[in-house]
């Protein structure tokens, strides 16, 4: 059991949406850290449409006490076990409250904004910044990428991120793949695998080609991932950074 929580009051109106209805909407949410990385949004119980929720008998016991799961019925179809709460959480805060399986439901919405893949974090920052310093990038020593203005993207929590124009990168050396992934923060990303050498450097580049307002300014360039290949920044090699896409 954890011993402490992290809880606080959200004043964004969210909704959610199932089988064409709205399951919840409150602009008096919870973010709950259930997880290390992002928040949970948990809904007070009278923002909640529990005509829509069918409870299940089985309890599931987790750090934060035993989880009350219902099915979602609405528009006729069901997502089973997609509604949970705990009535008797060691957690007084969360107690009257029901948080949803996010992938389950079919929308999310922050006031009146489509939100993706999970609740945004407060406290994760995303600044895009244009510069002119030099990126050069090595796999297994032939460059496949060398730029004088890059555009380097912070993120909270994660390495430098040099995004590079699409005429500075050796495209010849890369094949697009069907891996895409989603940020809640900067859109949905498509990869390519690098063919060097003989060797496939899989899905070792990506590119946002539709990105959100936040990050408009990395659209169409390409990114190597750090853990993957040898940066040189102004002609000096950036130590690997060991992150959980090493």
């Amino acid at each position: 059991m954890t011993d402490q929580l992290k809880v606080e009051r959200c004043h964004k109106l969210v909704r959610v949406v199932f089988g064409g209805e709205f399951v919840a909407s409150s602009a008096n949410t919870l973010l709950v850290w259930e997880r290390p990385y992002y928040p949970t949004y948990y809904f007070p119980e009278g923002d909640v449409n529990t005509e829509l929720l069918a409870p299940l008998t089985e309890i599931k016991k987790t750090a934060l006490g035993e989880a009350h799961q219902s099915t979602v019925k609405a528009g006729g179809r069901e997502a089973s076990a997609a509604a949970y709460t705990y009535p008797e959480s060691p957690f007084h805060q969360i107690r009257h409250y029901f948080a949803f399986v996010w992938r389950a439901m079919d929308h999310w919405f922050e006031e009146d904004e489509e939100v993706y893949v999970h609740p945004r974090d407060p406290y994760t920052r995303v600044d895009t910044l244009a510069s002119s310093r030099r990126v050069r990038i090595e796999i297994d020593g032939l460059t496949v990428a060398d730029s004088s203005h890059p555009t380097l993207l912070f993120e909270t929590g994660l390495p430098v991120r040099y995004y590079l124009p699409k005429t500075d990168v050796r495209l010849d050396l890369l094949e697009p793949s069907d891996r895409t992934t989603e940020c809640p923060y900067k859109g949905t990303a498509e990869y390519s695998t690098a063919h060097v050498g003989g060797n496939a450097h899989e899905n070792v580049v990506w590119s946002y080609p539709f990105p959100t307002l936040e990050a408009v300014k990395i659209a169409g360039l390409m990114c190597f991932y750090n853990e993957r290949t040898d940066i040189y920044v102004d002609d000096e090699l950036e130590e690997r950074p060991v992150t959980a896409f090493s």
